[in-house]
């Protein structure tokens, strides 16, 4: 099972970085894909994305490390640089817009009947990421909205660590979000009190931190893969409240990834 895992991190803390730094710097930390950001001010901008995507690809490939997704916009433009650079999925987490609930679920659906024949000529799809707060949170919702297309044209990311924030467990979500599932994202947070116990009302923060240390049961999460024999890509995140330490945690991060999926 260990084998079919191909650990990906997504590289939006290292936006400072040029690309082939950036593309030495993740292969040094032990990574053989990258969730990669396509948005103003990181290394491809969604203006240039049709001529400095498909260079980043070859730029990663040189350091063995291969493009499984990108965090930016779904126009046409991003997915056929996508399709020429070999990304199969454009991940976006949609929020609830200023019209309310209802009327973005609609506006989505109508957005995605019009997405999905350039996703079927391009073979990309577009990844939809359960988010908590103002965003799509719940899978069934999720399902709702890309349960009669395609896989290959939307597919479901599964984020376990939004799941623990919206109190949704992980037996439910996995099982909703099968069909669809082509990738996992790997985070963790916890909830900090920000006064002390003799305040009359407590204040609450959320903190990022690793793996080991969170509310979101990665134990779990990779025992309800193994148990379906998941063999997609695994996400590691990198989103830490603590930025001045990332390539200490996300090194961490990743050998407990690999000691849970047992290898």
């Amino acid at each position: 099972m260990s084998d079919e895992i191909r650990y990906t991190v997504f590289t939006k803390p290292w936006k400072e970085l040029p690309l082939e730094e950036l593309a030495r710097h993740v292969s040094e930390i032990g990574f053989t894909g990258v969730e990669f950001p396509v948005r103003p001010e990181f290394q491809v901008e969604p203006e240039n994305v049709a001529q400095d995507l498909p260079e980043a690809a070859r730029v990663f490939a040189d350091h063995g490390v291969s493009i499984e997704s990108v965090a930016g916009p779904t126009d046409e433009a991003t997915i056929a640089a996508c399709a020429e650079a070999g990304v199969p999925i454009i991940r976006i987490c949609p929020a609830i817009g200023p019209d309310g609930y209802w009327a973005t679920l609609e506006r989505l659906r109508s957005e995605f009947d019009e997405l999905q024949p350039i996703l079927a000529d391009h073979g990309v799809a577009i990844g939809l990421q359960n988010h908590c707060n103002n965003f799509i949170s719940p899978a069934q919702t999720i399902m709702d909205l890309i349960g009669d297309y395609s896989p290959e044209q939307f597919c479901a990311v599964w984020d376990p660590a939004h799941n623990v924030l919206s109190g949704e467990i992980p037996e439910q979500a996995i099982e909703i979000f099968w069909s669809h599932l082509r990738m996992v994202n790997f985070k963790n947070p916890v909830w900090l009190r920000q006064n002390g116990p003799e305040a009359a009302v407590a204040e609450w923060r959320m903190y990022w931190t690793t793996g080991r240390q969170g509310i979101a049961n990665w134990q779990k999460v990779v025992r309800l893969l193994q148990e379906r024999e998941w063999t997609g890509p695994v996400t590691l995140c990198a989103e830490y409240s603590d930025r001045e330490s990332v390539d200490r945690l996300i090194v961490d991060d990743l050998a407990f990834a690999q000691t849970l999926f047992g290898g």
